[in-house]
């Protein structure tokens, strides 16, 4: 391991755990490169809203004495990790992007920092993220917006913007996230990450912030490498995720929903890893029409805006607002202005909108049970545009197109509304940019998703280089 100690930023989860057990270097030298990468980052891209310094270099010390006495507790054992901040971790502000949460500070992890504590991982800090992580980019009110290690000046994607900036950035290689539409994927995607969105019910939740997603927000990963965040995703499942080298598998190539837009540059990468899963010999099928997404695209918004405004009849009842409810100052005061929005559009929903909703999921689940009768996966572009200005909340027009709030957004609720695994993986560059193909399988068939998805990146490579 010829890596400068200074250098140790630069490598993966499974490169540090190696370096650990060679005795090359220890977790304390993984953490202070790390630190040192953070603090050089930081000013640019603006990630991290909170770095504990002094516990992870504790938790370190710890590590490292493990290794020492060679009795690590996993593969995690030392490696840096950073947790996007919607999850509680014991001892640290999560403010969810929200001056709603002024003052709270956790008493207790949630259910998967918990485990990942419990194998050693090193946690770093908290990660940007819009207000109540209800965006597709990151900005919010007290900390500002994150910004793409590729290029500062472009959004990093969003809910989980900060986690995928800080992780581009080598500020930690693993980031702790959560997906409720897609918001694990598509900042891996936008920043040239492997970001996993598990099935539902693989990681379990507990001890967190209200669930206004209810359980379609899911837990998962975000890192450099497959092998990384299936390590991570094992840890958080409480079960062995890896498996053997895939099958030949039945892939359904769908290039575009609908008649939406998508940037050409993306679409002509999108064929190509196509052409290269049918080189290492898998079926690909291309679909000329693809529209069992349009129906939840339409809806799914009313989810989250509903359980916004289901959280603010009762934000008296949470300890995270209990500072704010004693302020004197009325709670929807200290929204955003975004926030404000969705709370209004949530309390004007009719009364049978939720069950339009679900009605909508019922339905997408059963048309996707006659797919995965013929199929293994669903090919398709992680997202349907390049990252935009960072200020900026999406873009306007995509391949010439004028597109809405969600029209970079439409390749990826839909997993989230049936349950079913996604996994982004890097697919190159365009116009500078990083963009991504997204993987989609059977709910619970995870195992075989991430080894499909480590075949394809074995035989592809992503670019070695950083960003910055």
């Amino acid at each position: 391991m010829q890596t400068m100690k200074d250098e140790l930023w630069r490598l993966g989860a499974a490169q540090l755990a190696a370096g650990y057990r060679s005795g090359a270097f220890t977790p304390v030298d993984a953490l202070e490169a790390c630190l040192a990468r953070i603090a050089q980052c930081q000013p640019a891209i603006n990630a991290m809203v909170l770095v504990d310094a002094d516990g992870a270099r504790a938790a370190a010390q710890a590590s490292s004495a493990r290794w020492k006495a060679a009795a690590p507790l996993g593969p995690l054992d030392g490696v840096p990790v950073n947790v996007k901040d919607n999850m509680h971790v014991a001892g640290m502000p999560t403010s969810w992007g929200s001056r709603l949460l002024q003052g709270f500070v956790a008493a207790r992890d949630e259910l998967p920092v918990a485990r990942l504590r419990s194998a050693g991982a090193v946690l770093i800090g908290k990660t940007n993220l819009p207000e109540f992580a209800m965006q597709g980019y990151t900005w919010n009110a007290l900390h500002g917006a994150a910004r793409n290690p590729w290029n500062t000046a472009m959004t990093p994607g969003g809910s989980s913007g900060g986690a995928a900036a800080a992780v581009a950035a080598g500020c930690g290689p693993l980031a702790l996230a959560t997906d409720g539409g897609g918001s694990i994927r598509r900042p891996a995607s936008h920043c040239g990450l492997v970001g996993f969105k598990p099935s539902a019910d693989m990681v379990p939740r507990g001890g967190g912030l209200p669930e206004i997603f209810l359980d379609y927000e899911v837990a998962g990963g975000i890192g450099r490498s497959v092998a990384d965040v299936t390590a991570l995703t094992s840890v958080l499942a409480g079960r062995d995720l890896t498996a053997p080298v895939p099958y030949t598998a039945r892939i359904l190539f769908a290039p575009r929903f609908g008649d939406h837009p998508v940037d050409a540059g993306i679409a002509a990468q999108l064929a190509q890893a196509a052409d290269r899963f049918a080189a290492l010999g898998h079926d690909v099928v291309r679909s000329e029409y693809f529209d069992l997404a349009e129906e939840i695209n339409q809806r799914w918004s009313a989810l989250s805006t509903a359980g916004l405004a289901w959280m603010m009849e009762r934000v008296a009842a949470y300890p995270e607002f209990a500072a704010a409810c004693s302020s004197g100052e009325e709670p929807e005061l200290l929204l955003g202005d975004a926030a404000r929005e969705n709370l209004s559009a949530g309390r004007k929903l009719a009364p049978s909108a939720l069950f339009e909703t679900l009605a909508a999921v019922h339905t997408l689940k059963l048309r996707l049970r006659e797919v995965f009768s013929r199929y293994d996966a669903i090919l398709t572009p992680a997202t349907a545009a390049l990252p935009w200005p960072a200020e900026q909340t999406h873009p306007d027009e995509i391949d010439g197109t004028a597109v809405g709030p969600r029209g970079h957004a439409i390749f990826t609720a839909f997993a989230n509304a049936a349950g079913l695994p996604a996994i982004v993986l890097p697919t190159g560059l365009v116009e500078g940019m990083p963009t991504g193909l997204q993987l989609i399988g059977m709910q619970g068939r995870d195992a075989g998703l991430l080894a499909l998805a480590q075949q394809y990146e074995h035989a592809h490579p992503w670019l070695e280089r950083l960003p910055m």
